[in-house]
């Protein structure tokens, strides 16, 4: 991976101004960089450690975007916790926490460093390579599928609201499936279409419970198929994440090929696939949902 030399590891240690950071481990990490942490490790050129990551992104004095990748993660993560109570924190690494510079940005920035030049991709004198990128928030695909999925679980309220429960068909009504899937009258129920994000790259937006499926929609038979999978065969570390919501309730983050499902343990899930650009579809808590996803909690990574 670009980046990796002492050279640019220098360069933007001399004087890094952070603009912000994230964690890269097994119960949380970017999901614009994949399905999982492993894969998320791999977009950087990173072995997938244990103790995971945090991950800097500054401009160093010549405005020159640098993400710089650190093993301290208990530093990184109390930078964030700050930040996110209004708090000020200086985050400034150790040298001897530095694994690797990479020239760029993973993620989308809207703020730069004050009296530096622009935000810019360093030099090929410098960076070894391309330089990282946030994905196109024009173009649907994987990045902005996760980044939909990402964006329910942190407004799940805005998104539950628009649901209405009575779109659901009742159990053992006509739209059941023989197929044993659990899918429409017992965990499938209504698709909602999405208008796509834009230039912030947020995925999907807008889901409303207009177009039903009530004969079963076999995206998201397939889905819940594959995530009970999971439950007997394990899949690579962070595909299935649970994190804290209110009430006693779980958050629970599980992605696979070509989709992601967000739900809340004691409600209802979203599932969002790339091959349905844009679209958001609720799926119905019946009698099957639940036993689901006390499975995938049982076995999710959750945040030390």
């Amino acid at each position: 991976m670009a980046g990796t030399d002492e050279e640019a590891v220098a360069a933007a240690d001399d004087a890094l101004y952070v603009l912000t950071a994230a964690l890269l481990t097994p119960a949380k990490f970017p999901s614009v960089l994949g399905d999982d942490y492993p894969e998320a490790c791999a977009a950087l050129g990173l072995p997938p450690v244990a103790d995971g990551y945090g991950l800097v992104l500054g401009q160093d004095g010549a405005g020159a975007r640098w993400t710089v990748v650190v093993d301290d993660v208990s530093l990184v993560a109390v930078a964030i916790a700050s930040w996110d109570c209004g708090m000020e924190h200086d985050l400034s690494p150790d040298e001897r926490t530095v694994v690797t510079a990479l020239p760029g940005w993973p993620l989308a920035v809207a703020v730069a460093a004050p009296d530096v030049p622009a935000p810019h991709d360093p030099g090929p004198d410098v960076a070894d390579g391309p330089a990282l990128t946030p994905p196109d928030g024009e173009v649907w695909g994987p990045a902005q599928r996760r980044l939909g999925a990402d964006e329910i679980a942190l407004q799940w309220a805005t998104w539950r609201e628009q649901v209405d429960d009575a779109a659901f068909p009742a159990p053992g009504g006509p739209a059941d499936t023989a197929d044993g899937s659990g899918t429409s009258g017992d965990s499938e129920g209504a698709g909602g279409a999405a208008e796509r994000g834009g230039e912030d790259g947020e995925g999907a937006r807008g889901a409303g419970p207009d177009a039903r499926a009530p004969g079963g929609h076999s995206g998201i038979r397939r889905v819940l198929a594959e995530a009970r999978a999971y439950v007997d065969s394990p899949p690579p570390l962070g595909r299935v994440r649970s994190s804290f919501a209110p009430g006693g309730a779980r958050t629970l983050r599980a992605d696979g090929p070509g989709w992601s499902l967000v739900a809340r343990t004691d409600d209802i899930a979203f599932v969002l696939l790339d091959d349905e650009p844009g679209e958001v579809l609720p799926v119905g808590r019946g009698p099957e949902l639940p036993g689901l996803l006390e499975a995938l909690d049982q076995m999710a990574v959750r945040p030390l």
